[in-house]
């Protein structure tokens, strides 16, 4: 058992030492930099205009709603985190605001969103569209098409569920699959059935993506799309589709630099005033609990560097409320020791040796530590699924800090304890 328990304090002080030179900055942590966010580094601020001309007043609050998580969601599946997107009302008009950290080019911030296209399905009508023609001393007409014009309907990209890509089992050749919302599903279903043999066309920004023909009545809100598409055609349809999938068109009305909340400087000083606590921290248990401290400050050591490695290794952005996650989390990891040495101590005074004291003293504790840190990393979770982008980022660091604390208050300080109390007598 001694054996195994110098085995895994001499991986867990390798880990150590190797996220230590990761994390900083001078040595491996050179070649990943750290991710920081809006409020550390600054970005770019971008203001979008929501047309709700054609939502009713009662779907309003959900389609501002769920613009703002699609747009969130496009900027971080590009590779940015910790986005700040917000949704406002000024007057009669809906803003969407959307701050991206580190991106000072604010051209580059809106290709980081991406287009913003409205899409909506559209039947076959009855009248003739027009379309240009240039005569030949260069003035520019209007001819009467053949072809009859699309009709705009109720059916709108906010309906969309999903857009997918798959092959057709015979022939091989790409296929879309599209799926609706249940009220999406209802509105398609009468559409097909409305418009059996005839085009469906399928517009973005006013310009024709698809249209293809209705077959037969849909339901169930799953539909498939069939054609002489390439592959990458498929992919390209696919992509209009997720993209054009929200319940109102979006135009950008302004995009400007902005500076970071903290400079360089105040960051600095932020970190310094959290070593300065941490230490205070690490004196205080040695104070307090002698030997036990000390042991105790070995593991907050292994655990801070363990977490900021996690940090870094993930590309977790690091934010103020990120920071307060961890130095929440470092004060649960110094509560699990507290805990743990008041146990032993106790039993210390019952005239139990040592080695016997400390095994109690981590039975007995181990109750309160696990429940307490269960329904922390309950709360995280619900924090993290259901708020935005700054909470989420709180929430993911005290989650992490939590798990590693339990790893480092149980596993590390229980194991040196173990090896320490038995080859060295120590006197308290």
């Amino acid at each position: 058992m001694r054996k195994g328990s110098l085995l895994l304090i001499g991986l867990v002080v390798v880990g150590s030492v190797l996220s230590a030179f990761f994390i900083h900055p001078d040595f491996w942590g050179s070649t990943r930099p750290w991710r920081l966010g809006l409020d550390l580094v600054g970005g770019s601020h971008l203001v979008y205009e929501i047309d709700m001309s054609n939502v009713v007043d009662s779907d309003r609050a959900s389609v501002l709603d769920g613009i703002r998580g699609r747009i969130e969601a496009r900027v971080n599946s590009s590779g940015v985190r910790e986005p700040q997107v917000l949704t406002a009302k000024q007057g009669d008009s809906y803003r969407l605001i959307v701050d991206i950290a580190g991106i000072k080019d604010t051209s580059e911030a809106i290709a980081q969103i991406g287009q913003t296209p409205f899409l909506v399905f559209s039947q076959e009508g009855t009248t003739k569209q027009p379309v240009k023609a240039t005569t030949a001393d260069g003035k520019e007409i209007e001819l009467q098409s053949d072809q009859p014009a699309f009709v705009p309907t109720s059916l709108t990209g906010r309906y969309v569920k999903s857009a997918s890509l798959n092959f057709n089992s015979v022939s091989n050749r790409p296929e879309i699959f599209l799926e609706f919302d249940s009220e999406g599903a209802k509105l398609f279903e009468d559409l097909t059935a409305a418009n059996v043999g005839k085009r469906l066309g399928v517009f973005v920004d006013n310009e024709l993506l698809t249209a293809p023909t209705v077959n037969e009545r849909i339901s169930g809100g799953r539909a498939q799309i069939t054609g002489q598409f390439t592959l990458e055609e498929a992919r390209t349809l696919v992509n209009r589709f997720k993209d054009g999938a929200l319940a109102a068109p979006l135009k950008l009305l302004s995009q400007q630099t902005i500076g970071a909340t903290l400079g360089a400087d105040s960051l600095q000083r932020t970190l310094f005033a959290g070593l300065i606590g941490a230490l205070i921290v690490i004196l205080f248990m040695i104070i307090y609990y002698h030997w036990l401290g000390f042991f105790a400050a070995i593991a907050l050591v292994i655990y801070t560097l363990l977490l900021l490695g996690i940090f870094k290794l993930f590309g977790i952005t690091m934010t103020l409320a990120g920071i307060a996650g961890i130095i929440l989390s470092i004060g649960m990891a110094v509560d699990a020791n507290i805990l743990i040495f008041e146990r032993s101590r106790e039993e210390m005074k019952k005239g139990v040796n040592k080695t016997t004291a400390i095994i109690e003293g981590f039975r007995r504790a181990w109750p309160s530590i696990r429940d307490s840190n269960i329904t922390t990393m309950i709360t995280s979770l619900v924090l993290y699924s259901f708020t935005s982008s700054f909470i989420r980022g709180f929430a993911l660091s005290l989650l992490l800090g939590v798990i590693v604390s339990m790893f480092t208050a149980i596993t590390v300080t229980r194991t040196l304890l173990e090896i320490f109390v038995h080859e060295k007598k120590v006197a308290k």
